[in-house]
């Protein structure tokens, strides 16, 4: 009889691979140094990071299917592979200075790396959490959040000692590394597997786990109104939380007259408030249930957003801010154990691909929002105002899909009940 792996060390080998991914919120710290050494426009550069966002969701829909297939292990193999290249390859295009190698390998090829090695640690632990799926979701998707803390001061040390080139193919070489070694680890739970004591704490109703609502393929849950519902909600809770990140630090000077120093400074600590919101938020879904946790993130938004213009208070701007960091990383850390309670863990990590395609086009419509009606208004005001609609419209979905659970429960309620009377009439 083999032995059963230890569930914590899965998800301390998933925290593995999403903090060497998670490294991608770290690109910034390229951006000065190629302008300098290579010419480069800042927008060049920062295409790079876009392309990989973008094929980071794209890749997570198409792969999904091949993580539930393949497994996590050779899925987070795979992951290290695309990614691991993807940035040491970047080595090799500012070794040449071509910005269209750049493109491919940490765009495209880097991309599809983030994309895999983002679903299959995630859909592996909501199946050996299944008491505790907030917390395990958001302990990997918080590594995610926080690379940037360890990554960032590390690539920046290297830039300086080593050269640009240079680091690229060492970080490349200690990502492939960390991953390979995290993905050996990683293998879903035996069938019908549950934790020491788990059985007897449900027996004896001290331990109660809601059954999921239905257990479904990929396909046949973008068939139904509560993926999308999830998708758009997704969507926007990312298209704003993206737009307030890429432009946080001149709106808190324009807004608030936060110095160009103090305005740095809360944007490091901005990173913080992401990673502590997708383990604090993802955790107590786990106690409130994920559709009051989505309601709590919009009504919290709604007003954030709301008053922001009207901030000029420089800690209140900052406690608006914060506010809304918190809940743009709750959302990422929180999405993938409420796929888990619509859909099932049958093919979660094809499902939560799909979703994901809501971070790629968020990630494109976020910053594009904000610069355009910045441009013809010179002001951040209306923008956040247009936000502030959008997650009304989000409040109004976080609503409107608590109607269809209740109904789904209801017709649940109703065959068991059916069932049950069809045995006893048959006994």
């Amino acid at each position: 009889m083999n032995k059963v792996k230890n569930r914590w060390l899965i998800a301390t080998a998933a925290v593995g691979i999403h903090i060497s991914i998670g490294s991608a919120y770290a690109w910034s710290v390229f951006t000065k140094p190629m302008v300098a050494q290579y010419g480069w426009e800042t927008t060049e550069i920062s295409l790079a990071f876009s392309i990989a966002i973008f094929c980071l969701g794209f890749s997570a829909a198409f792969m999904g299917r091949f993580v539930e297939k393949q497994g996590p292990r050779k899925s987070g193999m795979l992951a290290a592979l695309f990614f691991g290249i993807g940035v040491a390859g970047s080595g090799l295009a500012t070794t040449y200075e071509s910005l269209y190698m750049l493109y491919l390998f940490y765009g495209i090829i880097g991309g599809i790396g983030l994309g895999i090695g983002y679903i299959a640690p995630v859909s592996t632990l909501v199946k050996w959490f299944h008491d505790r799926r907030g917390l395990a979701t958001g302990l990997a998707i918080m590594g995610f959040g926080f690379a940037a803390l360890l990554s960032g001061p590390a690539a920046a040390a290297f830039i300086h000692s080593i050269g640009i080139s240079n680091t690229f193919y060492l970080l490349g070489a200690i990502y492939f590394i960390v991953m390979t070694l995290s993905a050996q680890y990683l293998a879903p739970p035996p069938e019908g597997w549950a934790p020491k004591g788990f059985v007897n704490n449900q027996q004896h109703g001290k331990k109660q786990i809601k059954q999921d609502l239905s257990e479904l393929t990929a396909n046949e849950a973008i068939k139904t109104r509560r993926f999308w519902m999830l998708w758009f909600m997704l969507f926007i809770n990312v298209t704003c939380g993206i737009a307030i990140i890429s432009v946080a630090s001149p709106m808190a000077q324009e807004i608030a007259k936060m110095s160009a120093l103090a305005a740095a400074a809360m944007v490091g600590i901005m990173g913080l408030f992401n990673g502590g919101g997708r383990l604090g938020w993802a955790s107590l879904s786990d106690y409130i249930g994920r559709p009051n946790v989505y309601t709590v993130f919009f009504i919290i938004q709604v007003i954030a957003f709301f008053m922001l213009p009207f901030a000029d208070n420089a800690i209140l701007f900052q406690v608006l801010i914060f506010a809304i960091l918190t809940c743009y990383g709750g959302g990422f850390a929180s999405i993938p154990a409420y796929i888990g309670d619509m859909f099932g863990t049958k093919q979660l990590g094809a499902i939560h691909g799909y979703i994901l395609t809501a971070w790629a086009m968020a990630g494109i419509a976020g910053p594009l929002l904000l610069s355009l009606i910045y441009d013809t208004t010179k002001s951040y005001n209306l923008t956040m105002i247009i936000f502030g609609g959008l997650f009304m419209f989000a409040l109004f979905i976080s609503i409107w899909i608590r109607a269809d659970i209740r109904k789904l429960k209801r017709q649940l309620q109703y065959e068991k009940s059916r069932h049950t009377s069809l045995v006893s009439d048959m006994q």
